[in-house]
């Protein structure tokens, strides 16, 4: 099936940048919010991204306004009756995407398709709300969506292949890096990344370094940004809800730190609230400093010995990716290109995943170092068995031609 239109619902932050991504590969796209604020402001995001491609060289103003023109904002479903796929990008609550998907259903042709931007919540559960379960996928798109690469695509329990098929060429025709995911909570990059940036917050919590001196050494070891820089960015809102959803799907490994609370619960939101892990504008980090004082004092949270070691925060990443192999949610090489393309992912000076850092550092030593950790912090460091098996099996990584990869003499 051959995509002509597309809708996209809500015209926050994200929607509004999928439709500009939408447009921008030449398609017809309906905006549509239920407010008109809402949306006056998701269409002067469109025009703001636009017009950075004039300022810089990249486009003239006459295709700006040729791509603007293909973008049409809407309160009704009125323009959805020749739409082939409509992606919904509301709010992160699934009671508010069932009413969005049962309103969708009587206002589409039959044979639309039906994409959730849902970073961690149940397609299949969607699908069974949308009326038609074999068109409902995941399409994930990353923060900011016209320039992260990625987008995972992932398939519900009924959604069939050849939805798979269309879709996956969809997003191919945006000039997106698809990679499909089975179905899992957080599905791939965000359940890779929890852990990561709960064990950066745990460690902000006890004492080990401050925010800045973990997101400084983060970068040393490879990251693009640091894992307070890309919370603030994305929204401590959204990073907790993920987290508490990650949480009770697979347990106390989940478990949020208690600091993630505390600034929700102040408001501190990142840099849409003007502070978060940081402060911006006339606001300072002041206010969280007191806050893991107050945790510490209180006893809600142990105090640690200061000292902070990048291991703490890559050895669970690499940990978890070692268990989406276990379980068969992706390939191994779409496991490594979609942590490249998703966060930017690099060690040694090359753009390389997760499985392929194991590989380099040797997967004896990840197993040794996850084990150490395990005994100073707990449970959640247990190595994966596809990791012992691996060792046990002389599977060590590059320096022995295979672990996760094989490599040639």
């Amino acid at each position: 099936m051959y995509i002509f239109k597309a809708a996209v619902i809500g015209a926050g932050a994200m929607g509004a940048e999928i439709a500009q991504v939408i447009s921008f590969s030449g398609l017809p796209v309906v905006l549509k919010d239920v407010d008109q604020a809402m949306l006056d402001k998701g269409m002067a995001r469109i025009r703001k991204i636009y017009q950075g491609r004039v300022d810089k060289g990249k486009m003239s103003a006459g295709e700006m306004d040729g791509k603007l023109s293909l973008v049409t904002p809407a309160l009704t479903y009125g323009d959805f009756g020749d739409v082939d796929i409509v992606i919904e990008a509301v709010p992160e609550t699934m009671k508010i995407k069932q009413a969005v998907l049962t309103e969708i259903a009587k206002a589409v042709p039959e044979a639309t398709l039906f994409a959730s931007n849902t970073s961690a919540l149940s397609i299949s559960e969607m699908g069974r709300y949308s009326g038609r379960p074999g068109k409902m996928i995941g399409m994930h798109f990353f923060n900011p969506a016209h320039v992260m690469k990625l987008v995972e695509i992932i398939p519900g329990l009924d959604t069939t292949q050849e939805t798979v098929d269309d879709v996956v060429q969809f997003t191919e025709s945006l000039r997106k890096i698809a990679v499909v995911v089975q179905e899992c909570p957080g599905f791939l990059v965000n359940r890779l990344l929890v852990p990561y940036l709960n064990e950066a917050v745990l460690s902000l919590q006890e004492g080990a370094a401050s925010a800045n001196e973990i997101d400084q050494k983060m970068q040393e070891w490879g990251m693009p940004m640091g894992p307070f820089f890309l919370m603030d960015m994305l929204g401590l809102d959204v990073c907790a809800h993920v987290g508490l959803y990650l949480e009770q799907e697979y347990g106390s490994r989940m478990h949020g730190a208690e600091l993630f609370v505390e600034l929700v619960k102040a408001g501190r939101l990142g840099e849409k609230s003007g502070a978060g892990f940081y402060g911006y504008g006339n606001e300072t980090d002041e206010p969280t400093k007191k806050m893991i004082a107050d945790l510490q004092a209180g006893g809600k949270v142990r105090k640690g010995l200061p000292g902070f070691d990048p291991d703490r925060l890559i050895m669970p990443l690499i940990n978890e990716a070692s268990l989406c192999i276990e379980e068969r949610i992706a390939s191994l090489n779409d496991i490594d290109m979609a942590m490249v393309a998703g966060t930017g992912m690099t060690y040694g000076g090359e753009r390389i995943g997760p499985l392929a850092v194991a590989d380099f550092i040797g997967l004896d030593v990840v197993v040794a170092k996850l084990e150490e950790l395990q005994k100073k912090h707990g449970e959640r460091f247990r190595p994966s068995r596809t990791l012992r098996t691996k060792v046990r099996a002389g599977h060590l990584g590059r320096a022995a031609g295979k672990g996760f990869h094989e490599y040639s003499a």
